[in-house]
């Protein structure tokens, strides 16, 4: 028999500790100790809905995030549920994508692809430790503790579906694997339910299912193998690690400043988590994921930004003979896996049959990796089997200095698509992409990959292995945690007493003066031309250290951090916006790519009036955005790998085509006052308000990026991605302090009082505060607290 219960207490700071005793829990030492068998949790909510949750287990932990996470975007969370149990098409219809979707999931369920990420001993490397599995299993029950206790559901997204049902640990761990081949065979899952043998015509035959949905090409596996590297679309970030030659105070500083979307499973989510003695964090982790994954505890703050790493490598199969499902390996034959793979929707049931090779699933790209009667092409996905990232995350949780933290990146190499940027209490900085790469080490590209690839390799780090060959496998580093990956000496690390930075290029640049070189291609490219928002990142911290960046002093603060970072800068307007004054002014009107001829005489105006920001008050930003989205942004100066901060920066002044990109801006904008304040046009919904937001695009060369939706003859009305949770924190010897802000808010619901709050607070440039000490928090007026609980008899 369960007995369960949600004992709320609203408290002043001054009276916490009698609530406490009220919420059935008793004060030792200042820490809340549970009675009693099962779960147990104390719930803190701080202001702006922040939970600090208190546990005296991991179970117990993992039942209180449940609880709280369920609070605030249930519906997000059973959707998401909705997606791994491979429902899509029976709850939400048969489009393409859903059936495509589903049909991929139900593939991961009919392998059993979650259940083998539980087999092995329980180490955290070859298994789940047993603390993440109580984690998880304590998760699971919160969110059933509040999906049985709520009366209604007021999120009308999910109020009153059928889909918001009671979650299993099997879809957690389903949902974590989801996570894990995001950049991979997630990103490839198109490709992988295309695939289809040859039929007479010599090409793979499109799918067949009575018309459903199903999908006939693979336009997501198309853009993933067109991609200049391994960054999973939809995501980006930037962070820096700040030493103590970087700050005022010489203590360690971070700022974390992802870019993910603003609806949907991969919002954020903040939260402070804590096993007394054994675990203490504050910070994010994406909405459904049970412990923080970009945060600080009291001594170590980190973050993550997407990795140019590929996570997966292609085989290139060659077909035996008469056969277009058996392929050959060192000169005999294998026979691919075929599997009929069902999914429901609501017009019946659709089947298709997916094959794999003993390298991994095929896919197929049409017109780039197509099965033909010779070859046809499968991946070997390196995070498919990467079971360790919440054990990872735990770690990276307990580290105590930038050592530790790396010592932990070392030995269990967990990360899936991300580098992590640190800093710690003493003053030193970290960048490193150890994240799970495929073990293709330039001698085994220069061996394994055919010549018409070699180029596809050297542009994009897509490495297509001759798949006919043994020794043409990935193999095993020495110290590599699991086969197959690049080990730790293969990848790149840097520990800095100034600054490192990464704004999604490669590792190169991680800090100028000290270049990172020599890795394989498969992880990055170097002496390349980089983003003009990575330039501007490091140029920030740079004018930040000389003292030339207008704001007060040297060095950095928290506030000056802060400062910097929502100072939306747009650096391609400060590089060419004078010149493209002058090609606008030569003549007053230009020709569009739709050959109309456009009137620039608004336009000149409003460029020579902008003030180079993405600020609320900047005028003209939206056209000079335009401007570079339409390829404007063309320079006379080439890329120099000796000056790469620098270059290219001159306008091509004299290429028809900026003027035809500025023609095609306005154009695009008609209905628009060209000189329009950038905050009537950008803007979030919130109910009937309309909340205006600050940043911008990266290609203008925006530090702060926001995408919005354009809709035609009004603007951006509703933002898509970009900032997202942004902290600035330092490590003193007192403790963390610092800002930190959700900007889309802590709840998706549009009845929560924490659905605008935080928004409109980004609006400002406000924040809300560390609060990692109990002191930090019991200064909070809006302190709530109380104690979420289960006991079994």
């Amino acid at each position: 028999m369960k007995k369960t219960g949600r004992r709320p207490s609203r408290l002043a700071a001054a009276t916490t500790a009698v609530g406490l005793v009220a919420a059935g829990l008793t004060v030792a030492g200042g820490t809340a100790v549970a009675h009693g068998h099962g779960y147990s949790a104390l719930i803190q909510r701080a202001s702006y809905g922040v939970p600090h949750i208190t546990g005296r287990d991991f179970a117990s932990l993992g039942f209180g995030v449940g609880y709280a996470q369920a609070e605030d975007n249930v519906c997000l969370i059973a959707e998401r549920m909705v997606t791994v149990r491979a429902e899509r098409s029976r709850w939400f219809g048969a489009e393409t994508g859903n059936v495509g979707s589903d049909l991929f999931h139900q593939k991961a369920i009919d392998d059993r692809a979650a259940e083998r990420l539980l087999d092995g001993p329980r180490d955290g490397i070859r298994a789940p430790s047993t603390e993440v599995r109580d984690q998880v299993r304590g998760f699971v029950a919160g969110y059933n503790r509040y999906l049985r206790g709520t009366k209604k559901i007021t999120d009308p997204a999910c109020a009153g579906k059928d889909w918001v049902r009671p979650i299993t640990e099997l879809d957690m761990w389903r949902a974590s694997w989801a996570r894990m081949v995001r950049a991979s065979s997630g990103a490839l899952a198109d490709g992988i339910v295309a695939a289809a043998p040859p039929t007479a015509g010599g090409i793979g035959a499109p799918p067949v299912a009575g018309g459903i949905g199903v999908p006939a090409s693979a336009p997501q596996a198309e853009a993933v193998v067109a991609a200049r590297d391994g960054a999973p679309a939809g995501v980006g970030s930037n962070a820096y690690g700040l030493g103590r030659d970087g700050t005022a105070s010489g203590a360690g500083m971070l700022l974390a400043n992802p870019h993910f979307p603003w609806d949907g499973a991969e919002r954020f989510y903040r939260m402070h988590l804590k096993v007394p003695g054994r675990y203490d964090v504050e910070g994010a982790a994406l909405v459904g994921d049970p412990l923080v994954e970009i945060g600080h505890n009291g001594r170590i703050a980190w973050s993550h930004t997407v990795s140019t790493a590929r996570r997966f490598a292609w085989h290139r199969l060659a077909l035996v003979p008469g056969d277009p499902t058996s392929y050959l390996y060192d000169g005999q034959p294998r026979e691919m896996t075929a599997r009929t793979v069902t999914v429901q929707t609501p017009a019946g049931p659709v089947s298709r049959t997916l094959y794999d090779t003993h390298f991994g699933p095929v896919v197929v790209v049409p017109g780039r990796f197509d099965w033909t009667a010779t070859s046809a092409y499968a991946i070997t996905d390196a995070n498919a089997t990467n079971n360790r990232a919440l054990d990872g995350w735990l770690a990276m949780g307990r580290a105590r200095s930038v050592g530790e933290l790396r010592a932990v990146l070392n030995q269990r190499q967990f990360l899936p698509w991300v580098n992590v940027i640190a800093a710690d209490r003493d003053g030193r900085a970290l960048y490193a992409d150890h994240s799970v790469v495929p073990r293709v080490t330039d001698s085994l590209a220069a061996a394994c990959i055919p010549d018409s690839f070699q180029p596809l390799y050297a542009s994009s780090g897509q490495a297509v292995l001759d798949g006919s060959r043994s020794s043409c496998e990935l193999g095993r580093d020495p110290d590599a945690a699991v086969p197959g990956i690049l080990g730790p000496a293969n990848l790149p690390t840097l520990v800095r007493g100034d600054y490192v930075t990464n704004s999604n290029d490669s590792y190169w640049l991680a800090n100028p003066a000290q270049r990172l070189e020599g890795y394989p291609r498969i992880v990055g490219d170097e002496r390349t031309r980089r983003s003009l928002r990575t330039r501007l990142g490091v140029q920030q911290v740079r004018q930040r250290l000389a003292g030339t960046d207008g704001l007060p002093g040297k060095r950095f603060t928290t506030g000056k951090l802060w400062d910097v970072t929502l100072g939306n800068r747009a650096y391609g307007g400060e590089l060419v916006r004078d010149g493209l004054v002058r090609v606008c002014e030569a003549r007053s009107a230009a020709t569009a790519s739709d050959g109309t001829t456009v009137d620039l005489t608004a336009a000149c105006a409003a460029l020579r009036g902008w003030d180079l920001r993405v600020d609320l008050g900047s005028r003209g930003a939206h056209l000079f955005t335009e401007f570079a989205l339409a390829g404007g942004l063309r320079f006379a100066d080439p890329f120099d790998p000796a000056a790469p901060l620098g270059t290219p920066s001159r306008l091509a002044v004299d290429d028809p085509r900026v003027r035809t990109a500025l023609a095609d801006a306005v154009g695009k904008l008609a209905g628009i006052p060209l000189d329009a304040r950038l905050g009537d046009l950008q803007t979030e919904p919130r109910g009937a308000e309309r909340i205006p937001i600050h940043g911008g695009r990266a290609e203008a060369g925006v530090f702060n990026m926001i995408i919005g939706g354009f809709e035609s003859g009004v603007g951006y009305p509703k933002v898509r991605h970009g900032t997202s949770f942004l902290m600035a924190v330092e490590l003193g010897r007192t403790g963390p302090t610092g800002r930190q802000i959700l900007t889309y808010s802590q709840s998706a619901n549009p009845t929560s009082p924490w659905y605008a709050d935080q928004t409109r607070l980004y609006s400002g440039k406000g924040w809300d505060t560390i609060k990692f000490t109990q002191k930090q928090l019991r200064a909070d007026p809006n302190l709530v607290t109380y104690r979420v609980w289960e006991r079994r008899r």
